[in-house]
This record gives structure tokens, sequence and C-alpha cells, in this order.
């Protein structure tokens, strides 16, 4: 059996699906891709039992076939390969040949049979969205997902749909980000991505203006890209109610320039704890100084202009959850706002609250 395919044809879709594949497996089938061909259209498949990555495209071939093939090895020959080179994969028993020019290689395969695929059940609801409104809605938040909380549920992003808005809410216990969006529904959808599939469908999306086609069943969630078919298990649990950690308003609102500010942060939190990451917020009048030191007893301080007219505060923070924040931020201007010493402060765009973000105080 062979099938021909352009070195650029086929290097694509492994890129696009070669991120599911983990390097370390515990199903040795996991480590390879299943190429299927069908009626002139190869789909290349790759999973974790998590999250299945399926990319489609035209190919040279008049018979119907499917086969693995080990996912990192066939990336990298695919990129070592000459630009437009054309690749003849022949197949033989359980081993697989691929020349292209006077470079050939032999791999071992593995039954196609053998490939697992993610059942998913019947899809309950079913919505479509611009591919770059999904994608700033996971570029915004993702940041603040959990890793490896045994509170699973905070290993992931909360997607909902709810009161005319699609949200986005990520939270770690220590920080929260939430991002939303007009957008009408005829149902309610509350669903929890896990932080494999997020992190994947952030790497993918593009700022097109093509709708991603969204299906969620019970356990399962199914968005179609282009030619990309994507389809993940859905954390089963109660999200937290990210509505009563968001601050009330308060008038002690800090203006600053977020490029400023960031700056300052990030040179203060050179000499800060390498483990706490604490620095210590002094906000008065018009006036934010910066106060970091470490163990060893080294000390740091910034003092920037800032929009101040509120209370006198004092305030410790994790620097690095700061950063974070104002990374995400687009706008020139930053506004923070405080409550006192020992709550969480409320941190946004100046021009618009469609992307806020809470941070916890820390004691110094």
């Amino acid at each position: 059996m062979n099938v021909k395919i352009n070195r650029d044809t086929l290097l694509k879709p492994l890129i696009q699906v070669g991120g599911v594949v983990e390097r370390r497996q515990t199903l040795p089938i996991l480590s390879n891709v299943l190429i299927r061909v069908e009626k002139g259209e190869l789909t290349i498949t790759a999973t974790d039992l998590e999250v299945e990555l399926k990319s489609r495209t035209r190919v040279d071939s008049d018979l119907d076939q499917e086969f693995t093939l080990p996912a990192r090895k066939l990336i990298d020959i695919c990129k070592a390969l000459p630009e437009n080179s054309e690749i003849d994969i022949n197949l033989e028993g359980e081993r697989a040949t691929l020349r292209a020019g006077r470079s050939r290689f032999t791999l071992s395969t593995l039954p196609a049979q053998d490939f697992p695929a993610i059942e998913s059940s019947i899809s309950r609801e079913r919505f479509s969205l611009p591919e770059k409104l999904l994608k700033r809605l996971i570029e915004k938040t993702q940041f603040a997902m959990a890793q490896q909380d045994v509170r699973y549920y905070l290993n992931g992003m909360l997607l909902e749909l709810k009161e005319g808005k699609i949200r986005t809410v990520a939270t770690d216990g220590h920080r929260l980000a939430l991002s939303e969006a007009p957008f009408e529904t005829a149902s309610e959808i509350e669903v929890i991505l896990p932080r494999k599939a997020v992190v994947e469908l952030g790497r993918l999306l593009t700022d097109s203006e093509n709708e991603v086609r969204v299906e969620v069943s019970s356990n399962h969630a199914r968005m179609d890209i282009g030619n990309l078919s994507f389809t993940t298990k859905l954390i089963d649990g109660k999200y937290p109610d990210y509505r009563g950690v968001l601050p009330r308003s308060t008038d002690n609102r800090l203006e600053a320039d977020r490029d400023e500010l960031k700056q300052a942060l990030q040179r203060t939190s050179i000499l800060s704890n390498e483990k706490y990451r604490g620095i210590r917020f002094k906000a008065g009048r018009n006036v934010l100084e910066l106060l970091a030191h470490n163990p060893e007893q080294e000390e740091a301080e910034e003092e920037i202009e800032v929009h101040y007219e509120g209370d006198e505060l004092v305030i410790g923070f994790n620097v690095g959850y700061l950063i974070d924040v104002l990374s995400v931020i687009p706008t020139d201007k930053v506004l923070i706002e405080l409550s006192d010493a020992n709550a969480s402060c409320l941190i946004y765009a100046s021009n618009t609250d469609e992307s806020r973000y809470v941070v916890m105080p820390m004691r110094l």
C-alpha cells in the first residue's frame, strides 16, 4: 500500500495534532498518530485519552487504508526534509518506509485497530462563535488555572453561556481571571474544560473571523475549527461561585501606566523572596511605592507616579500574579481597586471591564 503526499501538506496537520502527544505514555500506541486515507482524504488523529485532535487534508491515493506511525519521529523527519519534497509512504507488514528524493526512513507501526478513540455521548447543546473571540477569552484567563490542585475542578477553565454573555473563568484559589463578551443563545451552558484542552486550544486558535462550531454533551465538548476537529473530556464537578469572589466597588481606585507599572514590578521582583514572591504596595496620594526584600536582607524600592486620591494603604501581593495580569491587559492604562490591607484587589483595563482580575493579598 502506497500513499504519496507533499511534505508541506503533511507537516502542517502533523504539527497541529502533535501537541496532544505526550513524550511519556502509559500505552505505546498513544505515542503514535493514526493516519486514515479514505476517498482521497487523509485524516491524522492524535489523542492522550483526554483530548483528541483530528486534522484533514487531501491526498493522492485511490486506496482506503489506515495505519499508525510514531508521532515525534514522523514530525522530525518531515521538518528535516526539503520544502515541497514529495513523500512516498509504503506499508509492508509492521514496517512503513518513507522515501523522499534520496532519503529513506523505515519506521515501526502499531495496529490501527488498537488506536483508542474518544467516544463522545450525544450532544445536548450546539452553538457557534467567531474563532478570534474564543481565542481572546482563553488568552485572557488561562494563566490563572491551577496546576495539579487536589480540587480537580480548579485544574481547568469554566466556559459559561448565561445572561446574554459568554464567559471564561479560571482560578487557582489565590487569583481569579474572568473574561466575557455579549453572546445571545437560547440555552444556558456551564462546563469545565481541562487544563490540557485549554492550552491546546490556545495554541491552535487564530484571529480568524471564521466560525467555530461547538457541541457539548454531558461529558465531552467538541469543536470544529476549519479542517480540525477537537474533542475533549469535561471535568465533572461544580465550579466555585466566582461571583462571590469579585470585590465590591470602592473609591480607592488607582490608575497607572500599564507598561511603567509592569516594568517597575519586574525590577522590584528581582530581590523578592524566591519562594513567596512577596512585594509590598504602598499607595499614597498620586504615588505608588513598591518594596521587596529577601532572606539575605537585600531590598528593592521603586516609586512611580499614579492617579490615586483614596486612603493611604499598605498591602502585600505575589508579584508574579500581578505581572501575569498586566501581561494580558492590552490598554495603556490599568485600574486597580483597593479596599484594605486584608482584601483582594480588582484589576481591569481603564476603558473596559470585559476582563477582570482578582488577586488575593499576602501577609509580609
